[in-house]
This record gives C-alpha cells, structure tokens and sequence, in this order.
C-alpha cells in the first residue's frame, strides 16, 4: 500500500511551488509530522485514547448502575442479620423455656434435699433427748438414796451437841486460873522497867554532855562551812542565768530557722510560678508565630510546611492524577463570623487538613507523593467531583432556631461542602453563645437530628442514649484556624505575654528581697549559733565547779576526835548497871512467857474444841444444807425430765411427722415437674445448654417475659421471613456477581489497553525526539556539499518547525532564521537539502517529485541533480523527477534513464 498523501512519496508541482515559497514555520512543521507518519500515529494514538476513555465513562457507568443493586443487597442482609437476631432471641426464649422447666425440678430437688437434711436433724435430736430424760430418771433415784443417808446424818449431829456444851464450861474456867498468874508476872515486871528506863536516862544525859563538848570544837570551822556553801550559792545562780541564756538563745535560733525555712519556701514558689510563667510566655510566643505564619499564608494552619511540601510533590506529579486533589478542606472554607471559628475548629478537628480526591487511583498517587515528603497519616477522601451540592431537607436538619456549622461556612467548591456534610456531619451540629444555652440545647429539649452542640469557646456537649456528656475548650486555643481577624488576636496574645512578664518581674524583685533576706538571716542563725555554744560550755564548766565545791564541802563537814573520856566511864558503868538489871527482867519475862504460853495453849485448846464443836455444828449445817441441795437437785432432775419429755413430743416427733407428710408431697410434686420438664426436653439437652447455672425461678421468668416482649415487637419490624430474603439475596447476589465479574472483567481489558496504549506514548515521544535530531543531522550532511550549515528547530507542543541556515559567503556568520530572506536559488537549495533529510527518514517503493528545481540557477540546480541522484542510488529505491529544465548535466549511469519531452506547440 502506498501512501499517496505522504509529500515525501509524491510531491506535486503545486505542493513544490507551495512548499518551496512558504516561510511559514506551522506549514513546515505539518510537512514534518505527515512525512515522517508521526502525524498518522499522533491521530492514531489519539482516536485510540479517545475510545478507551469513552470505554471507560461507559464502564463506570455500568459500575455506577449496580452500586443500587448493592445498596439493596447490603439492606437486605442487614434485615436477614437482623431476622438471624430475632431467631435468636426465639432460640434464646425456648432454651430458656427448657430451663425453667428443669429449673421447677431443680428447685423441688433442693426443696426434698433441705427436708431430708432437716428430717435427718430432727432424728438426731431423738437419741440425745431420750439420754437427757435417761439421764434425769437415773439421778433421781441417785439422789433419792443420798436424801435418806443426809437425814440419818442430821439426826445424829444433835444427839453430840449435849457432849460439847460440858466439855466448854471446864476449859472456861482453866483460862481463868491462867490469866491470873500473868498478871501478877506483868506487875512485877513494869517495876523492874521502871528502874530500867531511870538508868537509860542517866545513860543519854552523859551522851547530852559528850555532844556539847563536840559541839564546840565543831563551832571553829563553821565559818569554813558558810564560805563553801556562799560558793555553791553562787555558782548555782551562774548556772540557773546560763541555762536561761542558753534556752533562750536556742528559742530564737529555732525561730530564725522556722523563719529562713518560710523565706526559703517562698523563694522556691516564686521560682515555680516564674518558670510556669516563662513556659507559658514561651507558649503564647508560638502562638503569635503561629498566627503571624497564619498571616502571611493561610496554608500553613492546616498542616504547616508540610502541605507546602506537598504541594510542590503535587504539582510535580500532576500528570498522573485524574483530577486534581482538592485540599486541604480548611484551606477552600471561610466563616461567615470569626465568634464561630474555635467552635468550628473543636467541631471539625482533623477533617479540615483532609484533601479530597476522584478515585481510588488517585489517593494512591497521593499517598505516595504524602510519603515523599514525610507527611505521614494524611487523611485522604475519595469523593465523586462531578456531584452537585447536597439538598438536605429541613425534616433531617436539628429542629431548632440556632445556628449550625453548615450555615456559617462558606465555599466555592460544592464538594468541599458536601464532604463536610457526609464526613463531619456539619448539618447536624448546633453552634451556641455560651455554656448555659449550650446546655439547655444539648439536654433539656431533646431535639431531633441534634450530634453535637459547640459553644463560641469550644465547649462540646452532647448525649448517647441515657449518658449526658460536656468537653471542655482546649484552653491553649486562641483563635480557630478558620479565623480572618489574626491581627487582633495577635495583639491580645502580646498584651497578655507583656502582661505576665510585667508579673514575672515584679516576683523576681520579690525573690531578689527575699534573697537578701535569706542571707541575713543565715547570718544571724549563724552568729546565734556560735553564742548559743558558747553559753553551752560555759554551763558546762560551771556545773564541773558546782561539784568540785560540793566535794570540798562534805569533806570539811567530817569532825576531828575529841577527849571524853570520863563521861565515858561513867556512862560504861550505868550500861553495866542496865545489863545486870536486863538479866532479871529477863528471868521474869521467861515466867511471863511460860504464863502466856499456858494461857494461850488453854485459849488454843479451847478455841480448837470451839471450832471442832463449831466445826460440829458446821457440819450439822452443811449436812442440813446437802439435805436441802439434794431435794433440789431431785425437783430441777424432776423439772428437766419433764421439759426434755416436752421437747421430744412438741419439738421433735411433732415435727418429724409433719416434716415426713411435706417430704412426701415434694416427691409427688418431684415426680409431676419431672414428667412435664422431660416431656419438653431432656435433662443433658439443658446440661449441653450449660445448666440453669444458678439461676432462680423469678429471674428465668422475668428473663422470658422481656424476650418475649422483645421479640413481639422486633418481628413486626418486617413481613417477609428470613428464608424469602434469604432467597432473593441469592437471586440478587447471583445476578449482581455476574454483571461484577463481567465488568471487572471489562475494567482490566480497559486498564490493560491504557497500559499499552501509555507504553506506546511514551515510545512515541522517545521516538519524536529521536527523528527531530535526525532530521538535523542529515539535514546539515546535505545543506555541507554546498557549504552551509544549517540547524533545525522542531516544537511538537507549540507544532512549529524553524530552519536556521549559516551561509559561507556572509562575513558576519549571521544566522537566517527566515527562509524568506534568502533568494530563490538558495531557498530551492535548502528546502531540498530539508527534503532529502525527510526522504531519508522515510520509506517507499517509489517517489516523484514535479519541478523541485524551481527558482535554482545552474550551480544550484546540478548540485541539487547530483544530491538527488546519488541519494536515489545510494537508497536504491525508484525516483521520478519532472523538471522542465534542461537535463543534461544530469551524470549517466546503468540505474539512471533520461526522457525528454516534445517542447508544446506553440
């Protein structure tokens, strides 16, 4: 096949003429790109992405038309799990049925196994009862036998008391003679003491005058004494007024202490509030610079240098997005007041650093251009751009006159509003002045459709079923990343930083006073010290001196001997005269002593036979006392058997039988349970259940009564039952796997032809720059037989083409730009040498050119004859060329034929 369109295959006289007079850069550009067919692929290339995108709107189209398809099938799955849910509960309702069948039974076991247990006590009280009234029966006629041995004991205690009464008036009387002769002993006696004590006293007059005459020796050294105890004195007063200092010095030491450790404590506070001071200056500077950053370019709120960052990835990417990303959300939003911007930054949050792209493929792109420059945990929504802004209508909107955060915002962009509709449920949260309105609106009303209230200073409150639930504002926040008024929070931060730093200057003049304070007062403590230690020692020596001087005093306190000799003697002879008159007292004494002890042995003898007889009639007591412990002792045995006697008949048998009659109504109540449970289902089917697992009677009925409620008013949520819907979420699923899998099977013949269709792209465009460097280098071979060089400038986006030519005859080596300026020979010459590169990068079977030699002069024209036939034998390929020019000079050769016409007629 041969294309005849090519100019490079069959070149016109009307195209040579055209072509060798334009100057037109787009014409020769056109000529370009058809002969070197990469018009034919461009069109080619181009009709091909054409059909694949309309391929794909199709596809999607398709895809779209089953996304309701699957929303019903979601709708019904949703109700056939939640009819799973009410067979659920009906299964739960029959298990607990079965439980509460077998529950009847259990509970009528535990109620046969209490009366067993007590049945059994009850026999147990038997045997105990029986040896308690056994036991009584026998210590009564015990008891009956030592009452008749008491009385026979009785009655002969009273025949000896007769007897006793004799024996007493005798000892009486031998008592008497006694403590007669006693007495006479004791008179004689006090007369001998008389004289005795005369002596004694003559003995401690001569002690009297022995004294004396120490006495007076002792006076010579009293004055001695007097000086030794002015010491002690006075050393005494020196200690009390040292310990007095020394307290005292120790009290205000104590106080200076107690006061640095309130001075130091203080410095410490102030240092505490002056670093919280700086932290929070240091904090309000972020926040200046923060919003000055804000200022300068509002991007930077929503992700700071990093969205710049991404940004700049974007746009380097752009080619492969589908549609650009829209982000991030904050950026495309404006508030219709500024009061609303920290309630609708607490509101929103994160959503507004989200951008928003067309598809799947497309936050695919995005996230690797996020990873690119480390913007990590992007938030990215895929949202449909071509859909138009959502119509809420008002019965889904909250029914209350305050405003929402969808009517005080703002956007160019339809899809930014509706994410924040779909994503940040903006129609359905209330903005509110202040925390008691708020209140009111988030609690007290209940108003329909309401997610969320936010007060102006970012307060959120809101209620999950029963719970009531309030946020407090982030107080680090001074302005909404939505806020247009900076300037002005700006200023108030900076009044309020200058503020706290005027504080914080005013505490550290406070802290430098109490510095100074502090080391006047160590000062003290210290000087305090050093007196209070010193008083301490001087204590301490003084108190060594106190007892030195005591030593010395009781030393010179010891008396000297002195001469008293004759007193003496005289004093040894009464002592003699005492002893001798000692010894006859003495004697006396041992009568009196024998006296006394006769008396006090018949006194003795007398008491022992008043206590025997005592001791006699003691015993008659006592027995008479045993006698009544054992009649009563026969009445309490008598008592207890007749109160054990009752509690066997009303306490015990009593019982039993009554116990024995309910025992036996339980087993038939046993036996009737067990019947009826068995008959709805078997024990093990309620022990596979996991049992009644401790469960009462009351609990499993009011458990049942809910379930009941609950599955009577969730069934008749929906007609058809769970095995119609089972069924036509089959047919459905059935049908709609089908179209997926055909279009999932047309999307990768789609994906699959782009993937070629861009490979062949790119290998075009590899291509196109290949050709245009060749067109240059055998443009400028052919343009040098002449002698010229030349340049060709091809630009595929603005599709124009320009020819440079450097000629050998031009001393300035200027370049000519446009082949206009040249003459026609020279503009022949070129276009040709342009020509010949053309044909070179081109092929066909043969070609045809009519009058290219137009314009030439001779030179020109056999240059250009001889270029073309050695290019035509050198390619081997058929050429025609049509000349009316002579031809001659034309070379021979066995590949070369000439034919010359007949000239017209004229």
């Amino acid at each position: 096949m041969i294309d005849v369109e090519n100019p490079c295959v069959i070149m016109s006289q009307d195209k040579s003429r055209e072509f060798l007079h334009s100057g037109n850069d787009k014409d020769k550009f056109k000529f370009f790109f058809k002969a070197t067919l990469l018009q034919q692929v461009n069109d080619l290339l181009g009709s091909i992405r054409k059909n694949l995108n309309a391929a794909d709107s199709i596809v999607e189209e398709l895809e779209r038309s089953i996304m309701p398809v699957l929303k019903e099938l979601d709708d019904i799955q949703d109700k056939i799990k939640y009819m799973e849910h009410i067979e659920e509960i009906a299964h739960e309702i029959e298990n607990l049925k079965k439980k509460l069948a077998w529950a009847w039974v259990y509970d009528v076991d535990k109620k046969i196994g209490e009366q067993t247990e007590k049945l059994e006590k009850l026999r147990e009280r038997i045997p105990a009862c029986q040896e308690r009234i056994d036991r009584n029966t026998a210590i009564i006629e015990e008891l009956s036998k030592e009452l008749i041995v008491k009385k026979e004991n009785v009655r002969s205690f009273l025949e000896k008391t007769q007897e006793v009464r004799r024996m007493k008036e005798k000892m009486q009387h031998d008592i008497h003679e006694a403590v007669k002769l006693k007495m006479d002993l004791e008179k004689e006696h006090a007369r001998g003491m008389q004289v005795l004590n005369k002596m004694n006293t003559r003995v401690k007059q001569l002690e009297v005058q022995v004294h004396e005459f120490q006495l007076q020796h002792m006076q010579q050294t009293q004055a001695e004494v007097f000086q030794v105890e002015d010491s002690i004195r006075e050393l005494q007063q020196e200690i009390n007024s040292a310990n007095l200092s020394a307290t005292r010095l120790s009290e205000e030491e104590k106080k200076l202490s107690e006061e640095l450790h309130d001075i130091i404590k203080s410095i410490s506070d102030i240092g505490k509030e002056v670093d919280e001071d700086g932290r929070r200056i240091n904090q309000l500077k972020s926040q200046i610079e923060d919003l000055r950053r804000r200022q300068h370019d509002k991007l930077t709120a929503f992700g700071g240098d990093r969205v710049q960052n991404l940004y700049r990835s974007i746009e380097r990417h752009h080619s492969r997005f589908k549609c650009p990303p829209i982000g991030p959300i904050g950026y495309h939003v404006q508030l219709a007041s500024d009061c609303w911007s920290l309630a609708v930054d607490c509101a929103l949050g994160r959503l507004l650093d989200a951008f928003i792209v067309s598809c799947h493929k497309d936050s695919l792109v995005l996230r690797e251009c996020a990873k690119e420059v480390k913007y990590h945990n992007l938030q990215i929504i895929i949202y449909d751009f071509a859909k138009p802004r959502l119509d809420i209508p008002n019965h889904l909107l909250p029914s209350t006159t305050h405003l929402t955060i969808l009517s005080v915002i703002h956007s160019e962009n339809p899809t930014i509003l509706n994410v924040l509709v779909d994503q940040g449920h903006a129609e359905r949260q209330v903005l509110v002045r202040d925390y008691e309105v708020g209140k009111s609106v988030a609690f007290d009303k209940r108003i329909r459709n309401l997610k969320e209230v936010y007060t102006s200073d970012g307060c959120k409150m809101f209620y999950r079923g029963s719970v009531e639930t309030i946020l407090p504002p982030n107080r680090k926040w001074r302005a909404g990343r939505l806020c247009t008024s900076l300037g002005e929070k700006i200023i108030e931060i900076e009044n309020e930083a200058a503020e706290i730093k005027k504080i914080n200057s005013e505490r550290l003049d406070c802290k430098g006073k109490l510095v100074i304070d502090r080391d006047n007062i160590n000062s003290k403590l210290r000087s305090l010290k050093r007196k209070r230690e010193d008083e301490e020692q001087h204590l301490e020596r003084k108190k060594v001196q106190l007892d030195d001087t005591k030593k010395i005093s009781i030393a010179n306190k010891h008396d000297t001997a002195v001469d008293t000799s004759e007193l003496e003697a005289e004093m040894m002879q009464v002592k003699e005269d005492i002893g001798n008159k000692e010894l006859v007292l003495e004697k006396i004494n041992l009568k009196l002593t024998d006296a006394l002890r006769e008396e006090n042995d018949k006194r003795a003898s007398y008491k022992d036979f008043i206590e025997s007889a005592h001791a006699e009639m003691g015993s008659i007591s006592d027995a008479e006392h045993e006698l009544q412990l054992v009649e009563e002792k026969i009445h309490d045995a008598q008592q207890d058997k007749a109160h054990y006697e009752g509690v066997m008949e009303m306490k015990v048998l009593a019982p039993i039988q009554m116990t024995e009659s309910e025992l036996t109504d339980l087993q038939k109540l046993h036996q009737e349970y067990f019947e009826k449970a068995s008959r709805i289902c078997a024990e093990s089917e309620v022990e596979a259940l996991g049992g009644v697992g401790g469960s009462t009677l009351e609990q499993l009925s009011d458990c049942i009564n809910k379930l009941n409620q609950k599955f009577q008013q969730e069934s008749r949520r929906y007609t058809k039952t769970i095995d119609d819907l089972r069924a036509l979420h089959d047919k459905k699923g059935r049908k709609i796997l089908r179209k997926q899998q055909m279009y999932e099977g047309f999307r990768g013949k789609l994906n699959a032809c782009q993937k070629a269709l861009d490979l062949r792209w790119r290998k075009f465009q590899r291509n196109t720059g290949l050709l245009k460097r060749q067109l240059t280098w055998l443009f400028n071979e052919h343009l040098g037989k002449k002698g010229i060089s030349g340049h060709i400038n091809v630009h595929y986006k603005n599709e124009v083409l320009s020819v440079e030519l450097t000629m050998p005859q031009d001393a300035s080596r200027d370049t000519v730009r446009d082949t206009r300026g040249l003459s026609g020979g020279e503009r022949s010459f070129s276009t040709l040498c342009f020509t010949l590169a053309l044909h070179g990068m081109t092929e066909a079977p043969f070609r045809a050119m009519d009058e290219f030699d137009v314009f030439m002069d001779a030179v020109s024209r056999k240059i250009s004859l001889d270029t073309l036939v050695d290019f035509a034998v050198a390619q081997g390929s058929q050429w025609i060329f049509i000349t009316p020019h002579d031809i001659s000079m034309v070379k021979a050769g066995d590949r070369i034929k000439k034919q010359q016409m007949a000239a017209p007629r004229g």
